[in-house]
């Protein structure tokens, strides 16, 4: 039987039926080993394959087992909260990413924002951001969230300044997430649960508080070849020590953002010294 993965919450997961019923399923032993390069083999919004059949797990039992997860169309990654070189799959076959953001209550840092928006330009997922909390910005900080805002949007990005407590400020998200499989995502005590609230407030998600003394929020081998080209530069230039690189020049000159290059040379470096590639994340 089809399904759908709606939540993980460790060894079980809340399975959504054809028929709309929710179910908890437990995943069989071969998915547990064939999943060991990543710390959760099935991920919120899987296609799954699912059959009824007792599960037990240690003290407790299913009705359900997950058999097989289908294909992937996308998928979101971050490193492993622990030691180790294993990724975490934050969520599966994704229409849009919205990644909050603020500048304050808690700080998200530019390097994990553009670690975010490298992970979904890597399968083409469209990145919404979400700068929120606009409201604790003083008139400094509001003239800096317009530079940031200016040097996405001068990349692509589609940014929205919002106070994700305020429905009217989220309206726009109910059009845009209709009919979509979409994933909200960011750090702790950025307003995730807060802005879906708002957008459902039948939801009632729980929303946790902010740290006062550090402003955070609390938990609820590579190869490569170079050859020189007629048109100038080099065909696998990685930007880094080659001679007349253009992204370089770019940053020098101010056309590049010397913090997203920052971002993307340390990424490069942890990328060199990284075992696990893309294709051996699903």
């Amino acid at each position: 039987m089809h399904a759908l993965v709606l939540k993980s919450t460790g060894k079980w997961y809340s399975i959504l039926l054809p028929s709309g019923e929710v179910i908890s399923a437990g995943i069989k032993g071969k998915l547990r080993l064939d999943g060991l390069k990543t710390t959760n083999p099935v991920a919120a919004g899987d296609r799954v394959l699912v059959e009824k059949r007792a599960f037990h797990y240690e003290d407790d039992t299913a009705e359900y087992a997950i058999c097989d997860v289908l294909p992937r169309d996308n998928y979101i990654v971050r490193k492993s909260t622990n030691l180790s070189k294993q990724m975490q799959i934050i969520a599966a076959n994704i229409d849009r990413m919205y990644l909050v953001v603020t500048l304050k209550s808690p700080v998200t840092q530019l390097a994990f924002v553009d670690r975010m928006l490298v992970s979904a330009e890597s399968f083409r997922i469209p990145v919404t951001l979400l700068f929120n909390k606009i409201d604790l910005l003083n008139p400094e900080e509001l003239l800096f969230l317009e530079e940031l805002i200016k040097l996405y949007e001068a990349i692509g990005y589609t940014c929205k300044a919002i106070r994700g407590e305020e429905p009217g400020d989220v309206a726009f998200l109910k059009e845009d997430i209709s009919d979509k499989q979409v994933l909200f995502t960011g750090n702790s005590g950025v307003g995730k649960s807060t802005l879906v609230n708002s957008l459902d407030p039948s939801l009632s998600l729980r929303t946790g508080e902010i740290s006062q003394a550090h402003e955070q929020g609390k938990h609820t081998t590579t190869f490569a070849e170079m050859h020189a080209l007629k048109s100038g530069g080099f065909h696998n230039c990685q930007h880094l020590n080659e001679p007349h690189c253009a992204i370089k020049k770019g940053v020098e000159a101010g056309d590049i953002a010397a913090s997203r290059y920052q971002t993307y040379v340390q990424l490069m470096v942890e990328d060199s010294n990284d075992p696990y590639r893309r294709n051996e994340y699903a």
